[in-house]
């Protein structure tokens, strides 16, 4: 059995992975590590949990850290790397959900998160995890740095147009997304209680918001050649999804016809990505608690946009889902491992 611990487990990211670890066949949870929440169970904070999940939250130990297999990182921006260092040098691999390892480039990171990366000279082997387009290099990974919820919902949308190089890059990219409130964290904020955002929607981090050099990223890898993205997040009175509308133009005439087939090609193998039906646009609920990625496209033939529907879990396949998916990859395991569960309707 894989000994898994999880650092940051009273969150909502931690606490998807506790869920999703605690059904997995090959994976003992050994551990659960938090600092406000040290001394109690976490049945207490999380009631979901009670009498399914029998563990207390302990205050960070790193002698109880390295004596695990694999460690998820469920921390702040700026956090997770001194602790990702000592457990990387320890022999134990790592997943982190946050930031600190999504670039290559440490300047890029300081530049959008404003504080100083803690330990740049693990950058180089740390691998962007996001399975269905660099599943290879997880596979032989030992830190994994678990892209965010946005870039996720946005690069599936748009990898197969990229990968053809059908994308006319001397334009934006256009990505229109909408959130659920998990994705702010499970704090107790203003705008996040009930009466403020319930019956609302809002646009917030505009034309600066942090997923986007990590985006531009992702999109620029595949493509071979740099892209950019007008990425606008907006926040919905939803508890869980993302819903991400992409428009890209296109830098050759191409049929309808022939797009659909070319994402139905790339997406054949794909267990966790569902091509939908024609003219059949996804929805967040169809999606909500599972590892699913839902797509659908349209040609716009009066603009001559492709317009990309995607939509996923944000705390599933757009954090805690994706991260047991890599952990299966880097344990040589099937992918799909304890995340065959259907999503949940209504």
């Amino acid at each position: 059995m894989i000994k898994a611990a999880i650092v940051g487990a009273a969150g909502y990211a931690g606490g998807e992975a506790i869920r999703l670890l605690s059904r997995h066949p090959q994976v003992e949870l050994a551990a659960l590590f938090g600092h406000s929440n040290a001394g109690q169970e976490i049945a207490d904070i999380s009631p979901w949990f009670y009498s399914q999940v029998n563990m207390t939250v302990e205050e960070m130990n790193i002698e109880r850290l390295v004596a695990c297999d694999v460690v998820i990182l469920a921390l702040p921006a700026g956090v997770s790397a001194e602790t990702a260092a000592q457990l990387v040098t320890s022999g134990v691999k790592v997943i982190d959900l946050g930031a600190d390892f999504r670039f290559d480039d440490a300047s890029v990171y300081e530049n959008w998160y404003k504080t100083r990366h803690p330990h740049p000279e693990l950058l180089p082997q740390a691998v962007y995890g996001l399975p269905e387009i660099w599943r290879e290099e997880i596979a032989g990974a030992n830190l994994v740095g678990n892209p965010g919820c946005y870039p996720t919902s946005v690069q599936l949308a748009l990898y197969p147009l990229l990968k053809a190089g059908l994308a006319d890059l001397s334009r934006p990219v256009i990505a229109d997304c909408k959130s659920g409130l998990t994705g702010a964290g499970r704090k107790a904020e203003k705008h996040l209680l009930f009466c403020e955002s319930n019956d609302s929607i809002n646009a917030y981090g505009v034309a600066g918001h942090r997923h986007t050099p990590e985006i531009e990223r992702g999109l620029t890898r595949v493509a071979g050649k740099p892209a950019q993205v007008l990425f606008t997040p907006h926040l919905t009175p939803m508890s869980r999804g993302i819903l991400a509308t992409v428009y890209a133009a296109l830098n050759e005439p191409v049929a309808e016809k022939e797009l659909r087939e070319l994402y139905q090609e790339a997406y054949a193998d794909e267990y966790f990505v569902r091509l939908l039906p024609e003219d059949v646009w996804p929805h967040t609920k169809w999606v909500a608690g599972s590892n699913f990625c839902d797509i659908n496209l349209k040609l716009d033939r009066r603009t001559g946009l492709l317009i990309i529907s995607s939509a996923i879990d944000n705390i599933v396949k757009g954090a805690s889902g994706q991260a047991v998916q890599n952990l299966n990859l880097m344990f040589g395991l099937p992918e799909t491992m304890g995340l065959e569960q259907l999503p949940m309707m209504p």
